[in-house]
């Protein structure tokens, strides 16, 4: 099924089902007022949903509506805990080559990750509000997907139960200011403002033989400012799985139903099919002429992420969003 939060409703939104084309919803509102209500007793609400889910795409349900992608918040607007991880390791190792690091032997057996914003996330059509250019401002494509209650210490073979929903973010990024807050020791604060969450969310069985070993096979298509900019493939090179990622997350903690799990930038060995981010397109030119050409973005510029079916058909709509000056 695919779900997704309208505006209305405070600051977590209202609960819809999305029919499966993203063409119409009906409320949820009887089922369960928000998303993280629901996950919070997920296996009473799923049924439920997935039966309206049912009734939706056979138009036999009262309440039928058209969607309108500009009337949504972020299926789930605010979470717990949003943990990214940088699960492909051609991302990374291009980083450090451009200055000249190695990557140590443990990121291939154990995997990166952070605890990101999340107090609040953008809608799919939300601009991006930035103070300054001189941030070095930058759009990351990443999957994510959603768990319920998962025990801590969970080992990566139980963990895959625990992913409910999966989706697409937006995880935006200001380059600039990375470097000193690393130097630090103390990991990303001020350079890792709200990010952005793709229309809907997504149960496993929507992506069929697409989800398999806990990952997404299909191509993430990235424009920017209606440019093709990349289109790399989920499913190859991602050192980690969800299941890993999670088990990972989980290790000294369990985590709260509706926690957030980031697979991190999208990238393959195969540089052809273009990249996820600006900063590795800049990693790229560093290592081919010892200096990047590429800019980061402008206010004004448009970044819109989508990932498309076999029939190319949307899964979870587009991230479609324009950087903006923050009037304060």
């Amino acid at each position: 099924m695919k779900l997704a939060s309208l505006k209305t409703g405070g600051r977590d939104g209202s609960l819809i089902v999305v029919s499966r084309n993203l063409e119409f919803f009906v409320s949820a509102a009887d089922i369960s007022a928000t998303l993280q209500i629901a996950l919070d007793d997920w296996h009473q609400t799923a049924p439920r949903l997935n039966a309206r889910y049912a009734e939706l795409n056979e138009g036999s349900c009262d309440g039928i509506q058209e969607l309108d992608v500009a009337a949504l918040a972020a299926p789930l607007p605010r979470a717990f805990e949003f943990l990214d991880g940088s699960a492909y390791l051609p991302h990374v190792e291009r980083v450090r080559r451009a200055r000249g690091a190695e990557v140590p032997e443990s990121f291939y057996v154990d995997p990166l990750m952070y605890q990101a914003t999340s107090a609040g996330f953008l809608g799919p059509r939300d601009t991006v509000p930035v103070v300054s250019e001189e941030y070095g401002i930058d759009f990351e494509s990443e999957i994510i997907v959603i768990t319920d209650d998962v025990p801590m210490a969970v080992s990566a073979e139980d963990a895959e139960s625990h992913i409910q929903l999966i989706g697409l973010i937006n995880d935006v990024s200001l380059r600039n200011l990375i470097p000193a807050e690393l130097a630090k020791g103390f990991g990303f604060l001020q350079s890792k403002p709200r990010s952005a969450l793709s229309p809907v969310l997504v149960t496993p069985d929507e992506l069929g033989e697409h989800w398999q070993d806990c990952k997404l096979s299909l191509p993430l298509h990235s424009t920017l400012n209606g440019a093709f900019f990349g289109e790399p493939e989920a499913g190859e090179d991602m050192q980690f799985n969800f299941a890993q990622l999670v088990a990972h997350a989980a290790k000294t903690r369990p985590l709260t139903a509706g926690t957030i799990v980031g697979s991190g930038t999208i990238a393959n060995q195969d540089t052809a099919k273009g990249a996820s981010c600006l900063a590795e397109i800049r990693m790229l030119e560093i290592i081919a002429d010892g200096k990047p050409s590429t800019e980061f973005m402008k206010f004004g510029d448009t970044i819109r992420i989508e990932m498309f079916d076999s029939d190319g058909d949307s899964i979870f709509g587009a991230i479609e969003q324009k950087i903006v000056q923050y009037a304060g």
